[in-house]
């Protein structure tokens, strides 16, 4: 069994940038995995909540099996939160945002990695991410192409309190290691960097998202997720798009056959 769930929101109420290329980006993936025989859903601005979200992903995990893929996909805003129990280098969180974050909070990658952690022995499950510091997770823009694009990154302070993210810091213990996801990662940048938006013959699309697909339609079958990011990674970083995409995966999870 072949599941997926592509996302993608451009409407944030509350906060100041609205998006322009997310619905594309889930409306492309979606397009893309069907064609390789997944039965897909797509989640996409109001209906893409927090709870949303979280729900879709529980219940792809739940109905796969040892055997199965399940291909989760997220176009979005990005943003961070203090770390608050010392598994980041950086002392931060990378995290989604939902439709919703202005009233209930974004989805932090410690929350993903419990999440796709629920995913039975033998389960394929992989996580793209076209969205700032996507890393270890993240999207920005800046004004590119024939049309100008707002920033898909969504500063801290836009919903957490300052009061709150003063307790956050004063309370982080030391670093240690951050456990390995459950979930194969393929990120639009690393953690350090932002992703963008774009404009191609004037239709906003993720850059990351237009590349990877791009690349994808000229690979070869028996192609690997390495063979994918050295192929996206020859259009990517550019000097219009400085973000360097990156993949995060065990052993075991480099020999997965690519969406499959």
């Amino acid at each position: 069994m072949k599941l997926a769930l592509c996302i993608g929101i451009n409407d944030y109420p509350g906060v100041e940038n609205d998006l322009t290329g997310c619905r594309n980006d889930a409306d492309d993936w979606t397009a893309a995995l069907r064609s390789r025989g997944f039965e897909t859903r797509t989640l996409v601005d109001g209906a893409a909540s927090g709870a949303a979200i979280r729900t879709g992903i529980r219940e792809l995990l739940g109905r796969s099996s040892a055997g199965d893929a399940v291909v989760i996909t997220y176009s979005g805003h990005g943003t961070w939160v203090p770390d608050g129990d010392g598994d980041e280098p950086d002392h931060r969180d990378e995290a989604l945002c939902p439709h919703d974050i202005a009233a209930n909070g974004p989805i932090v990658d410690d929350e993903l990695f419990d999440l796709f952690a629920v995913a039975a022995p033998g389960v394929r499950a992989v996580l793209i991410s076209d969205s700032c510091h996507s890393g270890t997770l993240t999207r920005l823009s800046r004004p590119i192409g024939d049309q100008r694009c707002p920033s898909r990154f969504l500063a801290p302070s836009t919903f957490l309190s300052a009061r709150s993210a003063a307790r956050a810091a004063a309370t982080r213990p030391g670093t240690r290691a951050k456990p390995r996801s459950a979930a194969l990662l393929l990120a639009g940048c690393r953690d350090s960097e932002y992703s963008y938006d774009a404009t191609f013959d004037g239709r906003p699309n993720g850059a990351f998202t237009y590349v990877a697909l791009a690349a994808l339609r000229d690979l070869d079958p028996a192609a690997t997720y390495r063979d994918w990011l050295r192929a996206i990674r020859a259009q990517l970083p550019s000097q219009n798009y400085p973000q360097t995409p990156s993949l995060q995966a065990t052993t075991e999870q480099l020999t997965w056959p690519l969406l499959s």
